[in-house]
């Protein structure tokens, strides 16, 4: 079995301060399934999606509460094509309210830096050059 699309959802204050948030990180927004309650962040186009809905909406899919911030749900990862872009979309994010997560790793093959989002949620950055990857580690 194979996913077509993945939709990562995921439950924020602001839907439109999450929009600019994300516009700002360099990241397209699908108009087409946003909204008020809703703002659809392109990943990977055609293919990997986050959707930051109210915490009111989110509450329609789930009976579950939505964590207050101070709990770790989720830690999404996400790989770029390089350090330098890593570095960015984590820079961009901390002048723009985000709080560091992890101090970068830089692993040889493998770079990692991190943040949390305005809402608490974690973001894992990557670029991995797999040529380079160890056999073992």
């Amino acid at each position: 079995m194979k996913a077509n699309q993945i939709y990562v959802n995921l439950p924020v204050k602001d839907v439109q301060r999450t929009k600019e948030f994300w516009t700002k990180l360099g990241f397209p927004i699908n108009e087409q399934f946003s909204d008020d309650k809703a703002v659809c962040v392109v990943l990977k186009e055609d293919n990997i999606y986050a959707m930051f809905l109210t915490d009111e909406y989110f509450q329609t899919f789930s009976n579950k509460p939505v964590p207050k911030g101070d709990t770790a749900e989720v830690l999404v990862a996400i790989s770029l094509n390089s350090r330098e872009e890593v570095d960015q979309v984590v820079n961009t994010a901390l002048a723009n309210g985000c709080t560091q997560h992890e101090e970068p790793q830089d692993y040889g093959w493998m770079y990692q830096n991190s943040f949390w989002d305005l809402d608490g949620h974690g973001w894992n950055i990557t670029f991995a050059d797999m040529s380079q990857m160890p056999t073992e580690f």
